[in-house]
């Protein structure tokens, strides 16, 4: 028994020794799978999770361009975005109107370029006429210089009388403007504003002229505006004065100031066309006068227009834009005060020598630098300003930067002053 259990031992524990051997051979065998099932798993959700990440990141990227769509367009519904909060008094708004010109990037572009603070200066671009192009131009000046676009909602045509079928935009410019101001004066509440249109370039101290003569003109009752224009000032027709200013009692417009109590006076009988020369009639000028300047702070680059054409070729493209920064808020301009203004300056036009132009033509009396021309009527002032190549035409009897009938140029390097006969007996609204 002994022998056969001892023969039968090794058998029995060969046989555990094989089955334990299966037994961990299967095991290592399902533990590999498993691992490999487990390595399979971690890269299958590897990918899918960097799946997600795209995802979502593309998500984000349109998320954010959403918000950027939406922002923008909360902008435009509210145009107060970028205007000062709180008292307006101390901020000179630069309201910049717009139809269908994409080059109203040139003027933005200067406005910006000389423009000293964004606070004090703040730009608001109206557009009337709904051209998308032009809109797509000043939108990207929303975003990058905290430009306010705000635009005219009535696009609607005008009924206009057969004899002005082809002036019906002058209909819709006079629309702009008053909704324009409307918006300046009574739903920004600013007390005054520098208008200019999409086609003007500005000098560089196009800023520092209006913010120091706004004193002046919110201070003088006889003064209701400030010019940046010289309707006469062809490049040989102005002196190299850069500092001079007059003032007139023609309304020039074309880069002009003015202040709400204006606005209030006006906005109730604003014309529904040819709002300027509507200005210009003594019943809203009332013997009021506008500063203006030796040479213009504004230049219109826009050959074509509401009014342009052979006009532009024939005197606005020859207009001397300013380029000599003048700090004019440290000057003394105590002369342009009315009572010593209307006393010095007329005092000094009548004492210069009298010559005709004939006389000026010919360069008779050299030695005057400055002289003095006379008319006697109508005609007769406009065959004078012919001969000179000067502005000819009147607006309600003011002829263009008249003063007290005066008209200063420059002629063959010299000044001239072409003045009515004394006494002066006043406009003439005939003369028109």
């Amino acid at each position: 028994m002994r022998k056969l259990i001892k023969r039968r031992f090794p058998l029995t524990q060969a046989i555990f020794l094989v089955g334990l051997a299966v037994l961990i051979l299967n095991f290592m065998y399902y533990r590999s799978i498993a691992r490999k099932d487990l390595l399979l798993t971690l890269e299958e959700k590897q990918s899918v999770l960097e799946k997600k990440l795209l995802s979502l990141e593309s998500l984000v990227k349109h998320q954010r361009e959403s918000d950027r769509d939406l922002l923008h367009r909360l902008r435009l519904a509210n145009p107060l975005t970028y205007l000062p909060k709180g008292n307006k008094d101390s901020y000179l708004p630069i309201l910049v109107l717009a139809c269908n010109r994409v080059s109203v990037n040139i003027a933005l572009d200067k406005l910006l370029q000389y423009r000293p603070s964004a606070e004090k200066f703040p730009i608001i671009v109206s557009q009337d006429c709904g051209h998308q192009e032009t809109a797509d131009v000043i939108k990207k000046y929303i975003h990058l210089h905290n430009i306010t676009f705000i635009k005219q909602p009535d696009l609607s045509d005008i009924a206009v009388p057969a004899v002005h079928s082809k002036l019906v935009n002058y209909y819709k410019v006079s629309r702009h403007y008053k909704w324009a101001l409307e918006q300046v004066f009574m739903v920004f509440n600013f007390s005054a504003v520098v208008i200019v249109e999409d086609d003007i370039e500005v000098a560089p101290d196009f800023y520092e002229y209006f913010s120091t003569l706004r004193p002046l003109l919110h201070n003088d009752s006889n003064l209701w505006c400030v010019s940046a224009w010289n309707d006469n000032g062809m490049n040989e027709k102005v002196s190299d004065e850069a500092a001079l200013l007059y003032r007139t009692d023609f309304f020039p417009g074309l880069g002009w100031m003015l202040e709400r109590d204006l606005w209030l006076e006006l906005r109730s009988t604003w014309p529904i066309t040819f709002w300027d020369d509507w200005m210009r009639h003594p019943d809203q000028r009332k013997g009021r006068q506008c500063l203006r300047p030796e040479i213009s702070r504004t230049k219109t680059f826009g050959a074509k227009g509401v009014s342009n054409g052979a006009f532009y070729d024939k005197y606005l493209q020859h207009i001397k834009l300013n380029t000599e920064f003048v700090p004019f808020s440290k000057l003394d301009l105590s002369y342009l005060n009315k009572d010593v203004y209307n006393t010095s300056y007329t005092q000094k036009v009548y004492s210069l020598p009298l010559l005709s132009a004939a006389d000026i033509a010919s360069n008779q009396r050299p030695e005057e630098k400055a002289v003095r021309v006379e008319y006697k009527d109508k005609p007769g002032f406009v065959s004078i300003a012919k001969q000179f190549g000067i502005m000819e035409d009147f607006k309600s009897g003011v002829p263009r930067m008249g003063y007290n009938g005066i008209v200063s140029f420059v002629a063959n390097a010299r000044r001239v002053y072409l003045a009515p006969e004394s006494p002066w007996k006043g406009y003439n609204i005939s003369w028109n």
